[in-house]
């Protein structure tokens, strides 16, 4: 199957899920992850805000406070410029604005984050593969950052409920896989 009709599938399965059944299984990956070694570790994490269903990491954000698995983190989100992502430093608190894809995004003044102070990257996928490939939208947003001489060593996970995690993906040259992808049934380690 190829990658744009694999996308429209798997969208439109994770669109139907009820909004309970995609809040307990987005607070069960957040579960995992906050008991990843490779999370625990990190000092700055860059994250996402969901769009379309994606899985939610807002209890990642929310438990900040009560939980000292996260209460130290500083979180980097991104805001889409042209055909690049720039990463702000981001709080609860902070306020939010909708971005040029209609996604909320730190406002442009939020101080930048630089990706030598980045520990861990959670990445949004429409789907993982057991080799660590990830399908995005086919805006190439990722994939031009993490084949960035800069970006290129940093530990990555792939985000993806579990019907989504494929025996393999179509892959292109410029592909990279990821460190490691987390579902609501666990972290699974891809590259030591």
């Amino acid at each position: 199957m190829l990658k744009k009709e694999l996308r429209s599938s798997l969208l439109k399965k994770r669109q139907s899920m009820s909004e309970t059944e995609w809040r307990e299984k987005s607070d069960r990956l957040c579960h995992h992850l906050q008991n990843y070694s490779l999370f625990q570790k990190a000092q700055t994490v860059l994250a996402y805000f969901s769009f379309r269903q994606e899985v939610d990491l807002s209890l990642l954000f929310t438990n900040n406070r009560e939980n000292s698995t996260v209460s130290n983190k500083i979180w980097g989100l991104p805001r889409c410029v042209k055909k690049d992502l720039f990463w702000h430093i981001w709080q609860p608190e902070s306020s939010l604005q909708k971005g040029k894809y209609g996604i909320l995004e730190p406002e442009s003044n939020a101080p930048l984050l630089h990706s030598s102070e980045v520990d861990l990257i959670l990445i949004p996928a429409v789907a993982c593969d057991l080799n660590g490939y990830r399908l995005g939208y086919g805006g190439g947003f990722y994939d031009r950052m993490l084949s960035s001489e800069e970006w290129a060593s940093k530990p990555t996970i792939g985000i993806v409920f579990e019907f989504a995690y494929l025996q393999q993906l179509p892959i292109d040259p410029w592909d990279r896989p990821l460190t490691a992808v987390c579902t609501e049934n666990g972290v699974i380690s891809v590259i030591s």
